[in-house]
């Protein structure tokens, strides 16, 4: 018959299971096996937090919802990084994140696109003429990577308001 293990942890840890704990000591999160801590990171270590999580519920460990109540991570979270870890492997949680194709208002293209709207030109006639998608124009315009197409209104000349009716009726005399 096998021996029962109480679940003692350290004090101030947070039980997950009935055999796994975490503690948070001095910007290191540690998980505890009983008394033995099994592994730590910093507290601001999301990639390694997220493998750890991951790899005790592959292990059967715990289960997705400890994960969620113990520390308040969506369920559809946890089951995406899960995914990840049994798809990839654990190298996944710590590459470099993938770069986005290479940008289109380069060299040529960019001094064609400046000079049609230096001359004026709205965004769907610079697309037209350049074969730059209007999108793109505006996405680079919002960026600050393009100028404005919009035209510069002369500034307002304000008038001097004529006097208020009330105004004009206390000083006339009687």
């Amino acid at each position: 018959m096998p021996q029962l293990q109480l679940p003692i942890f350290p004090s101030g840890s947070k039980s997950i299971t009935e055999g796994i704990a975490v503690e948070c000591r001095d910007k290191q999160v540690v998980y505890f096996c009983g008394l033995l801590p099994v592994f730590q990171h910093a507290e601001d270590d999301l990639q390694t937090f997220r493998l750890i999580t991951s790899q005790l519920i592959d292990m059967g460990a715990v289960r997705q919802v400890d994960i969620v109540d113990a520390f308040g991570v969506p369920l559809p979270t946890v089951k995406r990084y899960l995914k990840l870890l049994r798809d990839h492997g654990p190298k996944v949680f710590f590459k470099e994140p993938g770069r986005r194709s290479a940008s289109v208002l380069t060299g040529e293209a960019r001094q064609i696109v400046e000079r049609l709207i230096a001359e004026g030109r709205s965004v769907p006639e610079v697309a037209e003429a350049s074969g730059v998608k209007a999108n793109t124009l505006h996405k680079a315009i919002r960026a600050g990577r393009l100028p404005s197409t919009k035209k510069k209104s002369p500034p307002r000349i304000q008038h001097p308001s004529p006097p208020k009716a009330n105004a004009a009726k206390s000083t006339a005399q009687p």
